[in-house]
């Protein structure tokens, strides 16, 4: 196991056995004269394209086998490992291209702690929802009458709860996703098990399992702006929309906070930039 410092012989310390990345510039012009930032962008499109299909044909196929049979299809659990086991998937296919983010929430929070710069948060956040939309449109094409009597896979406030109820169950599941996501990439944690490379989208998945099974009865399970967004845009209807912003704000916030937590509490970002400080101050 890896730590931080280590004591050498003589009383002196040797050098940690990782490096934490420089902090992404706001702004980088540059990344827009290279291919891989492209390559990246075409990776979140399609990741989320692929996401929405899979996971809303499941919300839809679910709904349709058990419109019978209390007990037919596959559960909320199997809705649960839908979600998770695609997230498992996309994450580990690219990780290596764009991070995986495949969520503006994630993006937003990465983008807080300077992972990545604005230019490129932006864009992923754009390319998430066009691929979000597309995925939907796909389930909509290939299942159109399941698809219009069973929900389009929308997130919807649950009837019994009161939007401020919803709003917390978004700010708090997406807490846990992107404290996984930040717990899960650190430089830290990467240098102990690079030879392990499914360790990093493993709990990633993980989380997003736990967090469906928690909140589906409450809201569905956003915690992903651009998956309630696409299947809003396509299904269209008034109460997807009336609660559009839960699923939005909810997730910000909680991303948000993750953020925080973790580089200033965690990693105590706040405490090392005040020992550099003062440090330079007696040189």
């Amino acid at each position: 196991m890896g730590k931080d410092v280590e004591v050498a012989e003589h009383g002196e310390f040797s050098a940690k056995d990782y490096h934490d990345p420089p902090p992404a510039p706001l702004f980088d012009a540059k990344e827009l004269a290279s291919w891989s930032f492209y390559r990246a962008i075409i990776a979140e499109f399609i990741a989320t394209l692929l996401f929405l299909y899979i996971t809303v044909l499941t919300v839809i196929g679910y709904k349709s086998q058990s419109l019978n049979d209390p007990c037919g299809g596959v559960g909320i659990l199997g809705i649960a490992w839908a979600f998770g086991g695609m997230i498992f998937v996309l994450v580990y296919c690219t990780a290596g291209i764009s991070g995986g983010h495949i969520n503006p929430a994630v993006t937003f929070g990465l983008f807080l702690a300077r992972k990545v710069s604005l230019i490129r948060a932006v864009m992923y956040m754009i390319a998430q929802c066009l691929g979000a939309i597309c995925g939907v449109g796909f389930v909509k094409a290939f299942q159109k009458t399941y698809y219009e009597t069973y929900g389009g896979g929308a997130n919807e406030l649950a009837q019994g709860y009161n939007k401020g109820t919803g709003l917390a169950a978004e700010i708090i599941g997406t807490f846990v996703l992107v404290y996984t996501v930040f717990s899960a990439t650190d430089p830290k944690r990467s240098a102990r098990d690079s030879h392990v490379p499914v360790l990093a989208p493993l709990p990633i998945g993980f989380a997003v399992f736990m967090v469906h099974l928690a909140t589906i009865p409450i809201t569905g399970t956003g915690i992903n702006p651009a998956r309630s967004f696409g299947a809003a845009v396509i299904y269209n209807k008034e109460k997807a929309w009336d609660d559009q912003w839960i699923f939005w704000v909810g997730p910000f916030i909680g991303a948000a906070i993750a953020a925080f937590y973790h580089q200033f509490i965690l990693r105590a970002a706040a405490i090392k930039a005040l020992g550099s400080f003062r440090s330079n101050a007696h040189n």
